[in-house]
């Protein structure tokens, strides 16, 4: 009853071991780690396992370069390649491997090394290859215009392939500062706010108000609104209201009883 298991077993075990399901950078340093490296790479997590493609043409043969970020190459059977050189008619060279990776910055770069790669044949003291990738820092793009720079194999040791690249990664965080005026005017309308809110939520369930009773004061506010006009009338008005007119109708309220003439010392006596 176990051997469907077992059998189970060792079909994902041999899978895993053809095709190892790598996809996370290995830092070098042994156990202790360093805690900058391990910043840089959480930086670089937005471009975790994509690929970009680079060509070069020397003495006549063209050079196909392809880059995974903390991820296998899918066209190397290698383990652990991360940056990889094709060439046509010839085997897959592996740069550098992600298991062996190391990581410094500036400002706004950040360098990837890939190192324990294949060992040249007649150069280089026949060390192992290693690839410096910089990626500088572009806002406009999470990452592009992979290109390979140089190599140089002219040495006996410490040889290297050198790429480049922009990307938003490498851009350094922008830190945003509110001015003491910004402050001011956040702090003033939260104040207004809470005013707005509380009074009419006293006016309406405290004291029963309803309609535009609910808004706080609101006989302050009216009183306010006319002084506030009638300021605004006498400085900013440049002539009287109205003019006084040469002629002024006589209304009849303005007519009073006129006194009764008496001509009774006209008759004879």
């Amino acid at each position: 009853m176990y051997a469907p298991l077992w059998c189970l077993c060792i079909v994902v075990v041999s899978a895993i071991a053809d095709n190892p399901v790598v996809n996370d950078c290995i830092l070098t340093g042994g156990d202790k780690k360093s805690a900058a490296e391990q910043a840089l790479l959480q930086r670089l997590a937005p471009l975790k396992n994509k690929i970009f493609y680079a060509s070069d043409d020397e003495d006549g043969d063209t050079y196909k370069y392809t880059f995974v970020i903390c991820g296998q190459v899918n066209t190397s059977t290698s383990l652990y390649a991360g940056l990889v050189q094709s060439k046509a008619g010839s085997p897959d060279t592996v740069i550098g491997r992600y298991n062996d990776t190391h990581l410094i910055n500036g400002t706004d770069w950040i360098m990837l090394f890939y190192k324990s790669g294949d060992k040249y044949d007649n150069h280089c003291g026949k060390e192992s290859r290693q690839a410096m990738v910089m990626i500088s820092c572009n806002k406009n793009t999470p990452g592009d215009a992979f290109t390979i720079i140089s190599e140089e194999r002219n040495k006996t040791s410490n040889c290297f392939y050198l790429f480049e690249m922009d990307s938003s990664v490498a851009c350094p965080a922008e830190e945003s500062h509110l001015s003491v005026g910004s402050i001011l005017l956040i702090v003033f309308a939260v104040l207004i706010a809470v005013y707005i809110i509380g009074g009419f939520l006293y006016k309406r369930f405290v004291v029963g108000a309803k309609g535009i009773e609910q808004f706080p004061n609101i006989t302050f506010w009216q009183e306010f609104g006319n002084l506030v006009a009638d300021g605004c009338d006498f400085v900013c008005r440049s002539r009287p209201r109205s003019s006084e007119t040469a002629y002024r109708g006589v209304g009849d309220d303005q007519l009073g009883e006129e006194p009764e003439e008496r001509d009774d010392h006209l008759l004879p006596m």
